[in-house]
């Protein structure tokens, strides 16, 4: 049960308050605003540069005490989208978005500015307004609150590190857990994007080795590797009739929960690969024939998979291993999951803490021990929250759900002004389903693709079926996220006894404290392995933090063996395994894992769907497609947790392992798509280094290895 603050319990949004409301006597966010203002910070001397939107505003909500009364139990972000749609008396909605535990994000419009922010200000719960910054070209959020993370050198006197503390106008907010020397402060003179200039002459202060702003950050639609298929064009809605007539059936049906191994192409792809070569009516008969012996045959088409059937007959399937899971909703009660739990042993254990701990639910300003949460799953009022707007797609007419969801209309409306309101709706239903309620379960789908382990043969296996999963939550609802918790994420997660971190997330500002952090804890846990993915943004490099020194960087391929059209790769990419392609063919090319919407909770009075509703397997999402190199990653995780289990005595160091991993790894199975080619030229071991690393990964190889060395 989770914690009960202020009436109502949101995990990421813990909206809480009431007192005597008084505004800092500070410009608003709004009249700071500067269109030419030159905003970076400093990662290892190099400018990142920022822009301050002018379209949306940012507002902190007070820390309050647990009795308040303002009417109906709600989140504060209701709250305010009431409060100032009320008392602005505008004619267009306000949009208010939640941003983890303390922030929203409200949306501007230019001739309402002032209006709104005059509003915001007369709000009791309102602690300040804050800037909205973005990346050059992007319209993410990017949140400045006054903080900043610092580590001292370890050598300083206490004295020395009140000294600088005390020259440069900061004050210690607190001691970041399971971290030396690492602090989160504030200036006592700077607020707003001043912030920004306070932090980057922190870099040049003696004493100081590292030193990042704390952002708070929105990755929900694009850090947070996006578990499924988003709607790119009003077609994709419809059946693709260039796939072969199985994988179009599919593409209307949902199956029956069964013996689902044969959907897992990327343990092995013959079976699937062999099956779509037939001629295969329905789904039930797709389902003998990937239950079916293989024939004995060799395939002529080359094994796109990461061969880990033959790894599980030579490994123990990564028993005695524990991969602690860095990410969002982890729902560990999943039929798949229960058994693949790790129970904490830790001497200093936090209140209630036995699977893991929920970050994400704790404030920066506390001990994540003190305000943080022992459950990762999804609380009953983050349930209710996404409930509403799951159920809203299934029982709102066409015309009742644009007007709901005005915001998301009309940008589906600009990007395809001649679709019928009929395919607007439609694909604002698939969005909602997919990516505001599935994907918010991605540390659940992330979870089973390393170690699901289904009761009595029914359902998915994960690539370490023996292995134990340590969940660790460092996401709110909407991708909400800062570096502080994430920090101390990493550092539990270590101190907790991971043999492996997995981080199925991208495309993060890089941050010089979260560097060291990780540095930090490589040096102190030399075993350790930390795999992140590469990113979804089809860049030539690795994202962080992925292209961080140490850590192990995983690209993505599909059915056919080429890249992944959206995964990074070139520079920092270190080996690629399957992350899936809901396109190539169809949805039987996306990666099949556990999912959230199974929960009993989001089907109370919708009969069961009988048709297809997004890209779930089964009828209710006990079970999901999935792409993205969230999931190449958490496979390679799980690869390295099968290589650890013949590791018994821990002989082998990290750096040992991954160059086992990737001098096993190869480029057979692999090809380069038409695409790639334009780009890069005809096939060469140069181009194939550059789209695919050191090659895809080869469990059983790789395990073969280990063992050998073991004896």
């Amino acid at each position: 049960m989770k914690r009960i603050t202020t009436c109502i319990v949101l995990t990421g949004f813990i909206w809480s308050g009431l007192g005597v409301f008084s505004m800092p006597k500070r410009i608003s966010a709004i009249a700071q605003t500067q269109e030419n203002s030159d905003l970076f910070y400093l990662y290892k001397g190099e400018r990142i540069p920022l822009n301050q939107r002018q379209d949306a505003i940012a507002v902190s909500f007070k820390d309050l005490p647990p009795t308040r009364s303002l009417g109906a139990a709600k989140p504060l972000y209701l709250q305010l989208q009431q409060d100032i749609q009320r008392n602005a008396r505008l004619t267009t909605p306000v949009i208010v978005n939640p941003l983890g535990e303390n922030y929203a994000v409200v949306t501007v419009p230019r001739e309402s500015g002032n209006v709104i922010q005059q509003s915001i200000q007369q709000q009791p719960y309102v602690q300040t307004t804050l800037p909205v910054l973005s990346r050059s070209n992007e319209q993410d959020v990017i949140v400045l609150p006054n903080e900043i993370i610092l580590s001292f050198d370890p050598k300083l006197s206490a004295s020395q590190r009140t000294e600088i503390l005390q020259q440069n106008n900061l004050e210690i907010v607190r001691k970041l857990r399971f971290h030396r020397d690492r602090y989160l402060v504030k200036s006592t003179v700077a607020s707003g994007a001043e912030v920004l200039g306070v932090a980057n002459q922190l870099t040049t202060v003696k004493g100081i080795n590292s030193v990042s702003p704390n952002f708070v950050q929105s990755v929900s639609n694009r850090n947070l590797e996006t578990t499924v298929k988003q709607v790119q064009s009003m077609e994709q809605w419809q059946l693709n009739k260039s796939i072969p007539k199985t994988v179009a059936q599919v593409n209307r049906e949902t199956s029956p929960q069964s013996n689902l191994l044969g959907l897992a192409w990327h343990l092995d792809s013959t079976p699937m690969q062999q099956c779509l070569q037939q001629d295969i009516p329905n789904w039930g008969a797709l389902q003998s024939c990937l239950e079916k012996p293989q024939t004995t045959a060799k395939s002529a088409i080359p094994r796109t998979d990461i061969r880990v059937k033959e790894a599980w007959k030579n490994s123990n399937g990564g028993q005695g291993v524990v991969v602690a899971v860095l990410d969002s909703l982890i729902q560990w009660n999943h039929p798949d999951l229960a058994d693949s739990l790790y129970k904490v042993q830790a001497a200093d254990k936090c209140p209630g803490e036995v699977h893991g701990w929920d970050f994400s639910s704790g404030g920066n300003n506390a001990d994540p021990c003190k305000i943080g949460d022992a459950d990762t799953r999804i609380s009953p009022i983050e349930l209710a929250i996404l409930r509403s707007q799951f159920q809203d797609t299934f029982k709102l007419s066409d015309a009742k759900l644009v007007q709901q969801y005005p915001r998301e209309f009309v940008n589906l409306r600009r990007r395809y002004p001649n679709a019928s309101l009929e395919e607007i709706a439609n694909g604002l239903r698939y969005t909602i389903r997919t990516s505001r309620v599935g994907g918010e379960f991605h540390g659940t789908q992330v979870s089973g693709t390393i170690a699901a382990k289904p009761k009595n043969g029914q359902g998915l296996v994960g690539v370490a079926p023996n292995a134990q999963i340590l969940p660790v939550r460092v996401f709110g609802l909407n991708g909400s996220f800062n570096p502080v918790t994430y920090i101390e994420a990493l550092g539990y997660a270590a101190d907790r006894g991971a043999d492996i971190i997995n981080l199925s997330l991208g495309a993060m500002l890089p941050s010089e404290e979260e560097e060291q952090a990780i540095a930090d804890i490589l040096k102190a846990y030399p075993n350790l392995v930390i795999v992140a993915s590469s990113g979804n943004s089809n860049s030539d490099r690795a994202a962080y933090p992925a292209a961080y020194p140490g850590v192990l960087a995983v690209g993505a391929t599909n059915f056919r063996g080429h890249r992944a059209s959206y995964s990074n790769y070139g520079v920092g990419l270190d080996v690629v395994a399957p992350g899936g392609d809901l396109d190539t063919p169809g949805l039987l090319g996306g990666i099949p894992t556990t999912g959230g919407t199974w929960l009993n909770a989001f089907w109370q009075g919708i009969p069961n769907p009988t048709s297809r509703w997004s890209a779930e397997v089964d009828s209710r999402g006990k079970y999901w497609w999935v792409q993205g190199t969230s999931f190449s990653a958490p496979a390679v995780s799980g690869v390295v947790a099968l290589m650890k289990g013949e590791d018994r005595q821990r002989r082998l160091n990290r750096d040992r392992l991954t160059d086992i991993l990737k001098s096993t790894a190869s480029y057979q199975g692999l090809s380069i798509s038409d695409e790639d080619i334009k780009s890069y030229g005809s096939p060469s071991k140069q181009v194939q280094q550059h789209l695919f690393g050191q090659g895809l990964v080869n469990a059983d190889a790789a395990v073969q290895a280990v063992k050998k060395h073991d004896d």
